[in-house]
């Protein structure tokens, strides 16, 4: 794929006045929005590449991609039904107090009436008839005023007090709905992920037994590791004129980076593979499912799909030629274009890319060549 479509916007960019913000916004989305078009296009031909070599690739491809997306679903109704759980337990608080509230100046009220019952308007009417000091007289009818006023004002909060506690079972009936709702939703997409997750267990099973010739594993290894430098390759050449820059330039955090992911080493950088005719172009760590896998430095992620061999793959830009590939994900959590800081959460471990067990992929490369990540990534997570 050629950058020389990328031309006509950029020569736009003296055009646009150094104050007219506005403008060079507009024109740098558009400039993006190119690229991403550009990086669309060379994912789909390199999907219709690998269906051609073979049908069970796209299948699954596309039983993975399905399940990734149950997968965010489910987390997504989970957060939602937390958050709901906890405005309903915060609802009953708040009706919990209401009512004690009501039952106190419900009291109060009764008492005040029951007082007023008693005494009825006599009190009041032998002021008027005795022959008082008339300051004395002003200030006991003021008094009397202020009660008549104080009865009234306590009845007025009790009944918004009735009206706000009949608004807030309303409330938490609505939390119940909406809490059911989920309910039935959550049990829906757990159902569908079931029958996605035994689609994808039948078709490893067949794409084992075809590849039970170690030629044709090797085969297909080769074409997937060539698919990938392409990938590379493509991508370099479209990002060329947009450059990273961070404080800190990558290649002077070798030996300084935190591992992605908290994991065994299951297989290392150089370790033979396939009978020594293909080597590890990166390591791959053990983890459970589900894990949070973090971006090691600043950058700008510029490829997050499905690729053969690779799996739910989010590739990360750092500037100066270097990136960092993360595989085998169950789900993605950036889109292309995202800017990323170190420790951002970029995708979740998974099986993906038709592994057996929960793991991470992780590589290192400048420009096409990929570098032994062990000796750039030295730091445990959270240490």
């Amino acid at each position: 794929m050629k950058r020389s479509h990328l031309l006509p916007l950029l020569l736009c960019l003296p055009l646009a006045a150094p104050a007219d913000e506005e403008n060079l916004t507009r024109i740098k989305e558009q400039e993006l929005e190119v690229v991403r078009e550009q990086i669309s296009a060379l994912k789909q031909s390199m999907d219709a590449a690998a269906r051609d070599r073979d049908r069970l690739t796209g299948e699954l491809q596309a039983a993975e991609v399905s399940i990734a997306r149950k997968r965010q679903k489910l987390a997504a109704l989970e957060r939602e039904r937390a958050f709901t759980e906890k405005r309903r337990v915060e609802l009953e608080a708040e009706i919990a107090r209401g009512e004690a509230d009501l039952e106190r100046e419900t009291g109060e009220l009764a008492a005040q009436l029951r007082a007023a019952y008693m005494s009825g308007d006599q009190e009041r009417l032998k002021l008027l008839l005795n022959q008082q000091d008339p300051a004395m007289l002003g200030r006991m009818m003021a008094y009397y005023a202020y009660l008549n006023d104080h009865r009234t004002g306590n009845i007025n909060t009790v009944t918004g007090r009735i009206r706000r506690l009949a608004g807030l079972q309303s409330e938490v009936a609505a939390e119940e709905q909406r809490l059911a709702r989920i309910a039935d939703e959550q049990a829906a997409e757990l159902a569908a992920l079931d029958a996605a997750q035994a689609e994808r267990k039948g078709l490893l099973a067949t794409l084992q037994q075809r590849l039970s010739d170690e030629s044709r594993e090797l085969e297909r290894l080769a074409a997937q590791e060539k698919d990938l430098a392409r990938l590379i390759d493509e991508l370099t050449a479209i990002l060329a004129d947009y450059p990273i820059r961070s404080e800190e330039p990558f290649a002077a955090l070798k030996g300084r980076l935190t591992w992605p992911v908290a994991g065994t080493l299951l297989h290392d950088f150089g370790q033979p593979r396939v009978g020594g005719k293909l080597t590890w172009n990166g390591v791959v760590l053990a983890a459970p499912l589900g894990r949070e896998v973090r971006v090691v430095y600043h950058g700008r992620v510029v490829f997050a799909d499905w690729l053969a061999g690779m799996g739910l793959l989010v590739i990360v830009d750092h500037g100066d030629g270097y990136m960092s590939l993360y595989g085998y994900n169950e789900t993605i959590l950036k889109n292309p274009g995202d800017w990323v800081a170190p420790g951002d959460a970029i995708a979740t471990v998974g099986e993906s890319g038709g592994q057996p067990q929960p793991a991470l992929y992780f590589e290192i490369r400048r420009g096409k060549n990929p570098v032994n990540p062990r000796q750039w990534v030295t730091r445990r997570p959270g240490a």
